[in-house]
């Protein structure tokens, strides 16, 4: 094994890396500066508490993505059907994440701050749903359990563009009632006719599943490119396929992305699912294991260096990195990983990249796995995640790039990246 690694280090230790440069990316700023107040007039608008009774079991959705401010907005909703007179409970609400299991899943919302003491109210968490109906084509519809047994279920999600494709309602309401609420079930009838049919189940699962569970309203939630609220709505539920597809679109509007054309080398710190549902957002890194619609292709190659803890294990998406550190290797929990693929049919989402032994080996890898350039001519760009990309780091040959752009300023001077004794990023 020594001497195979040494053979490796043999032919890409020599490749140089270039200095880097701290720029910040500009993007719309609007964000909600108080979370309480916002969705308090949100809620107070459309009189959703008609449908809380004295003593109703309110069951309030709970995914497994990092939104910004979710604990308290939780929180907040929490507090207020108690003040109309409700109990309110949590439940885990994401498809076959947390290894499928009720324990995984309860231990993912704890790691996004998610616990009955942060918001004052049990979790109930179950795989176990219940067949409510079947829509019009004979899909069934699930239901979690303890939200089908409570007298009135609110959903709670972010509105945002799919990672896979692209359609009037994508990642957000309709798909944490279809998927979210379905558990494993949901997720796999959502996703076993392939990726293009994706959306137009998740609309017919969640229209019927809007007629028959006693769905109250929902509260969704859109984010701006620096990871920030900037947008709370509060909708009854006959009204949500409607006007979700209009918040998917102003969502659109303030998506992240890499302000440049083309690099060689996009080097990312971290993925996991609690960035994204394939770890690091296909519209951010332009590119995607599903050819279900084109982007633009951003590197040459791509290399990604760790698995965040939120993750739990879960590395669904590395096959979109071209090569991985062993110390992410070491990270993949392969019994968290694997019900993704397994639900959703898509096992070429877990193909594992390269794995190098340390930071530096795997950029070097990535850098000698391109095409077309010369190894001190590397244009590269470092980020921490799909989701913080306000600042980032180039290489010194896209400073004429940057510097055309008014949306980018240099904040940095050009300086080595440093590598421990062990070769991993300081």
């Amino acid at each position: 094994m020594a001497s195979s690694n040494a053979a490796v280090q043999k032919i890409i230790q020599h490749i140089p890396l270039p200095r880097m440069i701290r720029v910040r990316q500009k993007f719309c700023q609007e964000h909600i500066t108080d979370i309480p107040a916002a969705l308090h007039q949100q809620l107070g608008m459309r009189n959703l508490s008609a449908g809380i009774a004295p003593g109703a079991t309110i069951a309030i959705t709970a995914g497994s993505r990092g939104i910004a401010n979710l604990p308290v907005i939780l929180r907040e909703l929490v507090g207020w059907v108690r003040t109309h007179g409700g109990q309110p409970f949590i439940v885990p609400t994401m498809g076959s994440h947390g290894g499928a299991t009720a324990e995984g899943q309860a231990g993912v919302l704890h790691e996004l701050g998610i616990t009955e003491e942060t918001l004052g109210a049990p979790i109930r968490a179950t795989m176990e749903v219940v067949r409510i109906d079947t829509t019009p084509n004979g899909l069934p519809v699930h239901i979690d359990r303890f939200a089908q047994e409570a007298d009135g279920i609110i959903v709670v999600g972010r509105i945002k563009q799919h990672t896979s494709f692209r359609a009037p309602i994508e990642s957000g309401l309709a798909k944490m009632i279809a998927v979210g609420l379905g558990k494993r079930d949901g997720a796999e009838i959502c996703h076993a006719a392939g990726v293009p049919n994706v959306p137009v189940r998740v609309r017919e699962i969640a229209e019927t599943a809007l007629q028959r569970a006693n769905i109250l309203f929902a509260v969704g939630i859109l984010e701006n490119a620096y990871d920030e609220t900037f947008r709370i709505a509060a909708i009854p539920a006959e009204q949500i396929l409607n006007e979700e597809p209009a918040l998917l679109d102003i969502s659109r509007e303030h998506m992240p992305q890499i302000l440049f054309d083309r690099c060689d080398v996009l080097v990312v710190d971290e993925a996991g699912k609690n960035i994204a549902g394939t770890g690091m957002d296909p519209n951010v890194i332009r590119r995607n294991y599903v050819d279900t619609f084109a982007m633009p292709p951003l590197a040459q190659r791509l290399a990604l260096l760790s698995l965040s803890q939120e993750s739990h294990g879960n590395a669904n998406g590395m096959t979109n990195a071209d090569v991985c550190t062993r110390r992410f290797f070491n990270q993949i929990d392969f019994f968290e990983t694997y019900p993704n693929p397994l639900t959703n049919g898509m096992l070429q989402s877990c193909k594992i990249p390269l794995v190098m032994e340390n930071d530096k080996l795997a950029i070097q890898a990535a850098i000698k796995g391109c095409f077309g350039i010369g190894h001190n001519d590397v244009r590269l760009i470092r980020i921490k995640n799909t989701l913080q990309i306000g600042e980032i780091l180039i290489s010194e040959n896209l400073l004429p790039e940057a510097r055309n752009n008014p949306r980018i300023d240099i904040i940095g001077m050009a300086e080595e990246l440093t590598f421990d004794a062990q070769g991993n990023l300081l």
